[in-house]
């Protein structure tokens, strides 16, 4: 087995002391093709034994392994994959089409049964892939090469919501038993999974039956790297051509050439309790508004590797700054005098305690006086979504599964919403997000949800401070790496390493 080697690690003894465990398992017999192999070092190792129906999901679509029936482009609406057509064909029920001639690795072929199976698992999965959170759904084959999808309520996102990776289709064979599934020789892609030692790496090989245009790289390796610091150095030394998100700490001591910076459809924002405490009043939340500094947090906290917000949803999802309209705040700040706020965030992710710093002191420069608040998230969450701080700073995933703004708005703007810390509760904001998700995927739509952030600003009861991006390193000689805010591609056919002429 062909693994990332810690050798050229040699002079930097403490990052070759993390990388040891990661980098370490050398083949004993090389691949002649290695010159074409990817070394890839990502942040998480599987945490569910790479089972789709899990986040693990992720990695084997990160790896062109494993293929859904669509894939979502810019915009987020849907392009054929494993379906080339699909169709509305009554109220909740819609007709997918099924792209013939794909072989799945373990040598079986793509049809409607293989369809079913696959989708029907998933629904009655326990837990239940988060896209089908919530939902009823139900396959039948409609002949050799046809399915028919159908959802309790209707459902006019269902081709985007079927983009997921949690849903991505694989051979009968790789459905156990107890609700268990195997990804290794099963999936679709131009890549094989074809190895996986526990958490700590994977090995990949090209899949020469592939039904797409076959993968330049002769395979990948994957080595699974948490520490950021062993993730830098691996980097900069060549001990891996491809590494996922790069500290914003270790940005500035690698070659800046290797290092891109992809916008993230990940928000950071000041929740405000509208519901009780000093923040219940509209003109206090105005002078929140006004006192917070943004580009000082992207400045000193993410070092400028961030985007000041303008509204909740990003430069991850392009739309949105083409069609977002000035938000006309219905009441003016007040002055602070001295009223109290209790700021609270998690320790989880490493930037937010030190986003409260700085808001507390801008707070308390406005005329507040601000207690914080910081524990681990599974101990703060109950807590926020109780209602029991007047602030709550939270790193928020503004795009779900099917790639859509609107789930995560109504969860967190709406009356019933399930994630709602602010405690907002506005007639006029439900009614703008349920018209907004009865529309089908398009301009119409996207109008509809720019229209709902408009509402939503204007409370004050959500303060978009900054959106994060995801640093993304990639080796002078590497190809076609795909940069993707949605963070479903990392490597795909195109992704190779340049070959040097002798």
């Amino acid at each position: 087995m062909s693994l990332l080697r810690v050798s050229p690690l040699a002079g930097l003894l403490s990052a070759a002391l993390l990388l040891t465990g990661c980098f370490n398992e050398a083949d004993k017999t090389p691949d002649k093709n290695a010159g074409q192999r990817l070394k890839l070092a990502m942040l998480q190792p599987p945490r569910s034994g790479l089972t789709p129906l899990s986040d693990d999901a992720f990695k084997l679509s990160r790896w062109s392994t494993a293929e859904t029936l669509v894939v979502l482009d810019k915009l987020g609406e849907a392009q054929p994959a494993l379906a080339t057509s699909w169709q509305q064909t009554g109220e909740k029920s819609w007709r997918f089409g099924l792209r013939s001639g794909v072989k799945f690795h373990d040598g079986s072929v793509l049809d409607a049964t293989t369809v079913v199976n696959a989708l029907t698992v998933a629904a009655h999965a326990a837990p239940k892939p988060r896209i089908l959170d919530g939902m009823q759904l139900t396959a039948k084959a409609d002949g050799q090469l046809a399915v028919i999808v159908s959802t309790a309520e209707p459902d006019p996102l269902l081709p985007q919501r079927l983009s997921s990776p949690q849903l991505a289709i694989l051979a009968q064979t790789a459905y156990g038993e107890e609700g268990t599934v195997n990804p290794r020789h099963t999936g679709s892609g131009p890549f094989e999974l074809v190895q996986v030692n526990g958490t700590s790496s994977a090995r990949l090989e090209r899949f020469a039956g592939y039904w797409g245009e076959p993968a330049k790289a002769s395979g990948i390796d994957v080595s699974f790297v948490p520490d950021g610091t062993a993730r830098g150095a691996a980097l900069r030394t060549g001990a891996a051509d491809i590494v996922e998100a790069i500290p914003v700490s270790q940005a500035p001591l690698l070659d800046q050439n290797l290092i891109h910076e992809v916008p993230m459809p990940r928000t950071n924002t000041l929740y405000l309790n509208t519901k009780s405490g000093v923040m219940q009043d509209a003109a206090l939340r105005a002078a929140v508004r006004e006192a917070i500094n943004r580009q000082q947090l992207v400045d000193n906290v993410y070092e400028k590797r961030a985007d000041v917000a303008q509204g909740l949803l990003g430069p991850a999802l392009p739309w949105a700054a083409e069609l977002r309209q000035p938000v006309s705040h219905p009441v003016a700040a007040a002055k602070p005098a001295g009223d109290t706020i209790t700021l609270a965030t998690f320790s989880d992710r490493a930037e937010l305690p030190e986003v409260a710093v700085y808001l507390a002191q801008q707070l308390t420069t406005a005329g507040f006086t601000v207690k914080q608040v910081v524990r681990e998230y599974s101990q703060i969450e109950s807590d926020a979504l109780a209602g029991k701080f007047d602030a709550f700073i939270l790193s928020r995933a503004t795009v779900l599964d099917s790639g859509d703004p609107v789930a995560y708005m109504y969860s967190d703007f709406a009356c019933k919403g399930s994630f709602n810390i602010a405690q907002l509760c506005r007639p006029e904001i439900d009614l703008a997000l349920q018209k907004a998700a009865a529309i089908p995927a398009g301009n119409a739509r996207r109008q509809a949800i720019m229209q709902a952030e408009n509402l939503i600003l204007a409370t004050d009861a959500a303060i978009p401070m900054l959106h994060e991006r995801v640093i993304q390193g990639e080796a002078a000689d590497i190809r076609d790496a795909v940069r993707d805010p949605r963070e479903r591609t990392l490597i795909n056919n195109a992704t190779q390493r340049e070959v040097q002429a002798d």
